[in-house]
């Protein structure tokens, strides 16, 4: 999984940039096989002024399906990191599920040609 982490407003510190990386890992491995790009932008809304404008937001890109996207706004980054990748880690796993539910079923096919090859044996065997 190729992660890409940018931020506005401010520096990425080594720390940070190594806590949004293993979270996201956690949080996305159900699904690495799937994941082409993961990118997280980091930003300052307000500046200096303070209040609730920490945002994260994450952008999963996946393999032939739609890509997921998730923003989080806290007043904490270590907490909208947290909960945007909780978050991400739902929105995957939704969205795989869906995949497999309304995926042809292969299994019916390989019957179907069982099947088929047992009733030509069967008439073969009659003649």
């Amino acid at each position: 999984m190729q992660m890409d982490i940018q931020c506005r407003g401010f520096d990425l510190t080594d720390g940070l940039r190594d806590y949004a990386r293993k979270r996201l890992a956690y949080s996305l491995n159900c699904g690495d096989g799937h994941i082409g790009r993961v990118i997280v932008r980091l930003s300052d809304i307000n500046g200096p002024r303070g209040g609730k404008d920490k945002r994260c937001h994450l952008e999963v890109r996946l393999k032939g399906l739609p890509e997921v996207v998730i923003e989080d706004t806290e007043v904490d980054l270590y907490v909208a990191i947290d909960r945007a990748a909780e978050r991400a880690g739902r929105a995957l796993l939704r969205c795989l599920a869906r995949q497999r539910e309304f995926a042809p079923d292969r299994r019916m096919d390989e019957n179907t040609e069982e099947s088929v090859v047992q009733a030509d044996e069967l008439k073969t065997e009659k003649i």
